[in-house]
């Protein structure tokens, strides 16, 4: 069953977020590190929560998997891209882990 993980950035008092270092340099260590694993990743830029409501997140990941082996070898190899999180950001990640529908 394909798994997801997403990884996702909230906006709060006092965070930093470099939109354009996160698109291009830590997405490529994404496809670096992890891509031979994965079955696709995507990145969306937050702009808003609705109407009128500001974004709730900076960024939100996802990684798609074929399979709980895919998942985890990625996670082996995340090494380079989990270090790479303080170049861009000061927010600690929420994660969600799934199965997809």
């Amino acid at each position: 069953m394909p798994m997801t993980l997403h990884v996702m950035y909230p906006v709060g008092d006092g965070t930093t977020f470099d939109d354009a270092y996160y698109g291009t340099t830590h997405m490529a260590l994404v496809d670096e590190h992890m891509g031979s694993h994965l079955q696709s990743a995507t990145a969306t830029k937050g702009l808003a929560g609705g109407p009128g409501v500001p974004a709730g997140f900076h960024a939100i990941a996802t990684l798609v998997f074929a399979d709980r082996d895919a998942m985890d070898a990625a996670m082996a190899a995340s090494g380079p891209v989990m270090a790479d999180i303080p170049n861009f950001t000061n927010v600690q990640p929420v994660t969600l882990v799934g199965e997809q529908y």
